[in-house]
């Protein structure tokens, strides 16, 4: 795969699709404003950033940078934390219509059962609330053992049945024990957002579990022609895309978002 950043999106990808791309707000390292970060994130071409729980930022200022600049906070980034109202709260201030939910983690101590009965009771409570505020509880598929297969995951969103969950589905993500577009085609529109990275299964073999996901966007073993056609059967052909690697300043922003329009188009 060629390592040209500008290049058109491969053979095979639909020229429909238009995606709204973002970063994470944690990714842009430069020592400058809120605001300047957010004029930084409009001139390099994005959209959209998202808000973690946990992100140090003063939150009138973000919201002040987002109004003045254009660039939304799309959704809010809580993991694993506890408090979904407070979560919901924060991506309606924020503008946004998403929280990232990690549904908990399963170890030898804290059972498969167990972890999938109390994280559908831990949504179901919450959900009303996310309905009358118009924000989405979106399931992230992360390596916490759990939600291991499309298959279980669409079962588990549709147990809760309610319009105001979904999958966050994280490309990358999967690549260590399957394929992105399978997934795709299983969840369907039961996902609301994407987010975008590369994994390396060869950098995986050689150099320790983690360092797959070394790899810039587009260099990986994610087949993104497959993947954007499986997107386009399922009809996510314009939401949000965003993604999560390594940061820094404005030149390496700016070749994220080339890479980013190179394997799903501008």
């Amino acid at each position: 795969m060629t390592n040209d950043p500008t290049q058109s999106p491969p053979s095979g990808q639909s020229q429909a699709a238009r995606y709204k791309k973002a970063v994470k707000f944690r990714m842009i390292t430069e020592k400058i404003s809120v605001l300047d970060k957010f004029k930084l994130l409009a001139e390099v071409g994005f959209e959209g950033t998202e808000i973690h729980a946990k992100d140090k930022v003063d939150r009138n200022e973000v919201r002040r940078a987002s109004e003045a600049t254009g660039v939304r906070v799309h959704g809010f980034l809580n993991s694993s934390l506890p408090d979904l109202k407070s979560a919901i709260d924060a991506a309606k201030f924020y503008g946004g219509d998403s929280v990232l939910v990690v549904a908990g983690r399963v170890n030898k101590e804290t059972s498969y059962a167990r972890v999938y009965e109390e994280q559908q009771q831990r949504l179901r409570a919450a959900l009303p609330y996310a309905e009358k505020n118009s924000i989405r509880l979106l399931v992230e598929n992360v390596w916490n053992n759990f939600l291991l297969s499309p298959l279980e995951m669409a079962r588990f969103l549709d147990e809760i049945d309610s319009p105001a969950s979904g999958a966050y589905f994280d490309v990358g993500n999967v690549l260590r024990h399957g394929w992105p577009e399978q997934w795709i085609r299983v969840l369907g529109p039961r996902i609301g957002k994407l987010d975008v990275k590369e994994f390396s299964l060869a950098k995986m073999q050689n150099e320790g579990m983690l360092r797959g996901f070394d790899v810039e966007i587009g260099d990986g073993d994610c087949d993104w022609p497959a993947v954007r056609k499986a997107l386009s059967e399922v009809g996510f052909t314009s939401g949000w895309v965003t993604a999560e690697v390594r940061g820094g300043d404005r030149v390496r922003l700016a070749e994220i978002k080339q890479r980013m329009d190179r394997v799903l188009g501008p």
